[in-house]
């Protein structure tokens, strides 16, 4: 992205703020004219001064208050325009750099899982609040300073060749020179800060990794290990960044040393020519404070282009995630879905991630309202990505999904999603309270809805026990409630989404027999008039469902009640007896009386 693409998207992204940013740079150019005239109007009450002096008389008062009184009309204008500026420019740069949080934050939300675990959620953060703080700082000193400076450079300067052609040419060759090196730097270090941005990057997300994963860390004594790798880490954006702030140190000496040669320049040149009777005393002083004002608003400039090269790369960054457009979205015209009856089709749905190896292929069945499927097989059989097309995380290449009688496609996402509740492996829970995390699945719930879901879904005794209660803050990820009590929460969560479709993804696989008693008893009770999917490896938590699938390489190769596949003598029988739920094929009987239905 070229830094005129990128700086016109800095500035379309002022969105309602756009009227007062017009605003503010109206009054930026009104300030650079105000600017520009004290010079002029210096030189020319010093060469009434010396018109006086050289007649031998006192100046005439009636020809320096005009002077005068305009100098003070435009030194007041000046301080009016600035506190405006200053005032407005920070208000408005601190409204857009929440405004863009917030819109960053929906739309990051509504990308697809793929996106999600193709890029790690340290860099999405750091990606936000780098960019957000990027946007900030220039939109607050483009308002503030550097419009202003830019105006006085590429626009007034040739009302300085118009005042007398030879100084002001003199000034024009003096700053394009400096305007070379300062292009020449910009050109060095664009390339480098991109390196620079992909080691904050890897910092951010080993950062959030090692956070992530503390009691990984300390039970494997990783302390130490882990602070040597953010430091090579951080020692590798200081070795990067160096170059890049010795090539713009070099700048700032540089434009300092412009300041003297230029004033210098100025003054030699317009002695001779004043010896040469070509300009007036008055209008040396007046290119000798134009020169310094030129010299200082060039500074400016080159501050805001050094602060957009090296914002630039969190920049592209940033806008490289809002351009990511959602894959799965709204059609034209999409429907509400309304209360869902709970029917569901599959129509030969097929999808593959990478375009070689099929996820799902060719899934045909039917699920009657209120009926239980359980969806077995090994790792990787494509269980859970047929499930996750139901609720459209993704969206199949071909086939059709139906729910009572109408496309997914053609429906919203929310009344569509509203539809279906999950109860993950992991129980995914908010840092907050647990009636917070309970409110998600219904917002407005009321007392009596909440405690009638825990005690359905076996929670109530040990939110009981509670110091605080229902208002107990589960942690992060839930880590202050052990993993049966997570499982436990997230299933009265489902109980007040109410939803008549509902999704269990291995939602007892890593508890203990006692605790996964207590979940099983939870689901059986939230599992009661729904359309239920159950993902399972242990097939004794799948004994009793309506119909099983079995899965294998994306496809349904067996289907039936448990005892007709365990007489098929197939692939599930094969699994039935490796998990020692039955003696042999000809015997479906459990060899464990009842003890996988705890």
């Amino acid at each position: 992205m070229s830094f005129i693409r990128l700086y016109a998207r800095v500035f379309a992204t002022l969105g309602p703020e756009t009227r007062l940013g017009t605003f503010l740079a109206c009054a930026n150019i009104a300030l650079a004219v105000a600017q520009f005239a004290e010079p002029v109007l210096f030189g020319r009450i010093v060469d009434a001064l010396v018109s006086a002096q050289m007649k031998g008389a006192p100046p005439a008062i009636g020809d320096l208050v005009p002077l005068l009184a305009v100098w003070a009309a435009f030194g007041l204008f000046t301080i009016a325009a600035g506190v405006t500026l200053a005032l407005h420019a920070d208000r408005l740069a601190h409204r857009r750099r929440l405004g863009i949080i917030t819109g960053y934050f929906e739309h990051v939300l509504q990308l697809p899982l793929a996106y999600h675990g193709g890029t790690h959620s340290g860099r999405l953060m750091k990606v936000m609040l780098q960019g957000a703080d990027a946007l900030w700082g220039l939109w607050l000193s483009f308002f503030r300073d550097h419009f202003a400076s830019f105006i006085a450079l590429l626009v007034l300067l040739p009302i300085a060749v118009m005042l007398n052609w030879r100084l002001g040419l003199l000034l024009v060759g003096l700053l394009l020179v400096f305007a070379v090196l300062t292009s020449y730097v910009l050109r060095q270090t664009e390339s480098l800060q991109q390196g620079v941005e992909g080691y904050h990057s890897d910092l951010a997300e080993r950062a959030s990794d090692a956070l992530g994963n503390i009691a990984l860390i300390q039970s494997f004594t990783r302390v130490d290990a882990e602070v040597h790798g953010i430091k090579d880490v951080a020692n590798r954006v200081l070795a990067a960044q160096i170059p890049v702030l010795s090539w713009w140190a070099i700048v700032s000496v540089a434009t300092r040393a412009a300041t003297t040669i230029t004033i210098l320049a100025i003054f030699l040149v317009g002695t001779w020519l004043h010896i040469q009777g070509l300009v007036t005393i008055g209008e040396i002083v007046t290119f000798v404070n134009i020169a310094g004002m030129f010299v200082g608003k060039l500074e400016q400039a080159v501050g805001f282009a050094n602060r957009l090269v090296l914002d630039a790369p969190r920049l592209v960054e940033f806008f490289d995630v809002l351009d990511a457009a959602p894959t799965v979205r709204d059609r034209p015209g999409a429907i509400d879905l309304g209360r869902s009856r709970g029917l569901v089709e599959f129509e030969n749905v097929s999808l593959s991630y990478d375009g070689k190896r099929a996820a799902v292929s060719g899934l045909t069945f039917k699920v009657e309202p209120g009926e239980t499927i359980a969806i077995v097989g090994e790792t990787g059989a494509g269980k859970s990505t047929a499930l996750s097309l139901l609720h459209r995380a993704f969206d199949p290449q071909t086939g059709t999904i139906r729910v009572d009688g109408h496309d997914i496609r053609d429906l919203t996402l929310v009344s569509l999603r509203r539809n279906i509740g999950v109860v993950f492996q992991e129980a995914l829970l908010f840092n907050r309270s647990i009636e917070e995390n309970l409110r998600i699945g219904k917002s407005d719930a009321t007392p009596e809805e909440i405690a009638n879901a825990c005690a359905r879904a076996q929670a109530a005794d040990f939110i009981a026990r509670a110091p605080e209660g229902i208002g107990a803050n589960v942690g992060e990820r839930g880590r202050a409630l052990s993993g049966g009590e997570r499982q436990r929460v997230a299933i009265a969560r489902a109980f007040l989404k109410d939803p008549p479709i509902l999704i269990l993804d291995e939602a007892t696989s890593a508890l203990d027999a006692t605790t996964e008693a207590k979940v099983k008893t939870a689901l059986d009770e939230v599992m009661k008039g729904r359309t239920t999917f159950v993902i399972a490896h242990r097939l004794a938590t799948v004994r009793n469902a309506d119909r099983i699938f079995v899965f294998h390489e994306g496809r349904i190769v067996e289907r039936g009640t448990f005892d007709e596949l365990v007489k098929q003598n197939g692939r599930f029988a094969t699994l039935a007896r490796a998990q020692f739920m039955v003696t042999d094929a000809k015997n479906p009987a459990p060899l464990v009386a009842q003890s996988g239905e705890s």
